[in-house]
């Protein structure tokens, strides 16, 4: 299921703030409208983010009425500086935003042609995605045995990507394969990604899954319920791999239990030239927390802490599943960029 297409200068896409109970799409006709639908969440996943991002830039380019190639670069510049503002973390925003405006430059010609060269590489990085996703699928399935039960946390499945998914991709590609594989889902407090989103996907591909509160998880390991970890990631740096806040516990507890931890993720979110201290953690609306739904569910005036990522060191992550392979731990630490990719 294509989670964003583009046609004709009008990208569409899932709402993700209504699954599961309604399927809704937006249609997206200009860079603000994307920042928005970043930033309120409607869509999410850092690789569904970095394409998004890529066709917000296509949107300005494509609707432009510049006439020169100066000005349409000035326009780009300007959409890139109000995409760098919505969400702080994920990585694959900010290289999309390179990815694009590097083409931009090296575009000879007319703002038409420039324009057609955004929109083109746009359409390339959407269309990259999902093949990358099937290769992280295809090497992760290797790490899965027949009767494995996955937890994984979040949601990092084709809602979080262009189609097929990172994590899930794993699972995925596996119970294509005949293997009998099970996955236990957390919930994802505050804003329940697993519960709306990776429940909602497994349960329509007929892969069988079990919904477990956010604290349940060390029970759940305890009592020997699941057999590996498998997470995405929004950014992975040189000495950790950063998530969804929730993340960092779990890879604590598959630890303490001798519970293999991967990650699964494109190339696109390795960030290698920068270390976990130097990474901004969004910190979101105190309500997520205070609110569930239009509810209020504390008493007015609590304090609340509301970082939507943590950090996970990477001496709990056995391997990294990306589109070139399995990387350990210390590959990622020399930085793969230069050995295997």
């Amino acid at each position: 299921m294509r989670t964003i297409e583009w046609k004709d200068g009008v990208t569409t896409t899932i709402d993700q703030t209504k699954l599961p109970n309604r399927t809704v799409f937006l249609k997206i006709r200009s860079c603000s409208e994307m920042a928005s639908a970043i930033n309120d969440m409607k869509l999410r996943g850092a690789p569904l983010i970095g394409v998004a991002t890529a066709y917000a830039l296509a949107l300005t380019a494509y609707h432009s009425e510049a006439k020169t190639k100066d000005a349409l670069m000035k326009e780009l510049e300007e959409s890139a500086e109000t995409l760098r503002k919505t969400r702080p973390t994920a990585v694959n925003l900010f290289w999309a935003i390179d990815r694009i405006l590097k083409k931009a430059k090296e575009t000879h010609g007319n703002a038409e042609t420039l324009a057609k060269a955004v929109v083109e590489e746009a359409q390339l990085m959407a269309n990259e995605d999902i093949e990358i996703n099937r290769k992280i699928g295809k090497y992760g399935s290797e790490l899965i045995n027949d009767n494995d039960v996955v937890l994984t946390h979040c949601n990092a499945g084709s809602l979080a990507t262009v189609d097929y998914g990172t994590a899930l991709a794993v699972v995925r590609t596996a119970w294509e394969q005949g293997k009998q594989v099970k996955v236990v889902a957390t919930e994802t407090r505050p804003k329940m990604q697993g519960a709306k989103l990776t429940v909602y996907e497994l349960k329509r591909d007929g892969i069988p899954v079990t919904l477990i509160t956010d604290s349940m998880v060390g029970y759940v390991m305890f009592k020997h319920l699941a057999s590996k970890v498998i997470v995405g990631a929004d950014r992975i740096v040189k000495d950790a791999v950063i998530n969804k806040i929730g993340t960092y516990t779990i890879a604590v507890l598959a630890h303490e239990h001798n519970i293999p931890f991967y990650v699964a993720a494109p190339t696109s979110t390795f960030d290698l030239a920068h270390e976990s201290k130097d990474i901004i953690i969004e910190e979101r609306n105190p309500k997520e927390v205070t609110h569930f739904g239009s509810k209020r569910i504390t008493p007015k005036g609590t304090s609340v802490l509301n970082p939507a990522f943590d950090v996970t060191p990477l001496k709990y992550v056995a391997a990294i599943i990306c589109e070139k392979g399995i990387l350990s731990a210390d590959e990622i630490a020399r930085n793969p960029i230069t050995e295997r990719i």
